[in-house]
């Protein structure tokens, strides 16, 4: 029986793996917008492409970024200035695509941009930062995916969306798990509305992996400036000791199970722009894998239970 079971799961993998190994042709007329390629996944997933021979279009929000696009890729990749929280830069930088592709279209719009801070426990926390984080993760995704959509239905592509286990789990406090759920949201009714035209709307879904997201200087300087800010109440309920251990849980915890291997979600987002017959949802990192996705399919109770005796322990607990 247990044989027959594990043969099953054999197949299943095999039959999947041959499934999902053909590639699409004509890669050299095939445009691929990418957001967010100063650095991290966005980064070496233009550079992989360009190689791969797809027309790519990376869209930077520094200029240090396109010049070093620029100086290691091949004369066919174009950079562009993007800042996702601007309407004009948006549509600006989709005018600029639509006259580039012509009526043969956009391939893929690969949503990468996003940030991790302002990030802390939720009454750390005010609404203009949760309106930052949401007008560049969230809002800045449908805002680029809107203005190419029209020429990704006329080639019948693909639209790549970069969310989080955290958009499958709220783990932290703060905008940020908000956001990704909003993207996953977004994904799943656009995959919907898409599908009667020949669109793909694939998910990747990342564990922890080194990046800017992960910094552990970024992170640590993003606590220590809430808590500077923070009226002394809210400071008092949380204990002398809190910012501290806060800071040794970034710098231990954060910093070790973080993965180095970016190419493990470089792999994924290649994949979904070039598969014939991409996945529509993709978990990179053995932390998504084996904890994360499974804890999210956990009873409420037991998340609860699990994260909150990993939680950094407070002044004023009331339990």
């Amino acid at each position: 029986m247990y044989l027959y079971l594990l043969g099953l799961v054999v197949f299943y993998y095999l039959y999947r793996w041959v499934k999902e190994l053909p590639r699409v042709s004509d890669k050299g007329s095939k445009y691929v917008y990418i957001t967010g390629c100063d650095s991290g996944f966005g980064n070496l997933l233009a550079r992989h492409l360009d190689k791969q021979g797809f027309r790519v279009i990376a869209s930077c929000f520094t200029e240090k970024g396109e010049e070093d696009l620029k100086k290691s890729c091949s004369s066919n990749l174009i950079t562009t200035h993007l800042d996702v929280r601007s309407n004009e830069s948006v549509t600006k930088v989709a005018t600029m695509i639509k006259d580039r592709v012509g009526e043969r279209g956009l391939w893929a719009v690969v949503n990468n941009a996003g940030v991790a801070v302002p990030s802390g426990p939720c009454d750390w926390l005010t609404i203009d930062d949760y309106k930052s984080m949401l007008d560049v993760n969230l809002n800045g995704v449908i805002s680029v995916t809107l203005s190419v959509l029209p020429l990704i239905k006329k080639a019948r592509g693909r639209v790549v969306n970069v969310a989080s286990v955290f958009g499958r789990i709220s783990a932290t406090g703060g905008p940020y798990t908000i956001s990704k759920y909003g993207v996953e949201a977004f994904n799943d009714s656009l995959r919907l509305n898409m599908a009667p035209f020949g669109v793909k709307v694939l998910c990747i879904e990342p564990g922890f992996f080194k990046t800017n997201v992960t910094d552990v200087g970024i992170l640590s300087k993003n606590v220590k400036t809430l808590w500077e800010r923070m009226p002394q109440e809210v400071r008092d309920d949380y204990g002398a000791g809190y910012l501290q251990k806060a800071l040794d849980l970034i710098s231990d915890r954060v910093a070790q199970i973080s993965d180095g291997d970016l190419m493990k979600v470089v792999s994924c987002m290649e994949h979904a722009v070039s598969a014939v017959r991409p996945r529509t949802r993709y978990s990179p990192g053995w932390d998504a894998k084996l904890f994360w996705l499974p804890l999210s399919y956990m009873p409420t109770c037991v998340i609860d239970y699990i994260l909150g005796r990993e939680a950094i322990p407070i002044a004023k607990s009331m339990q």
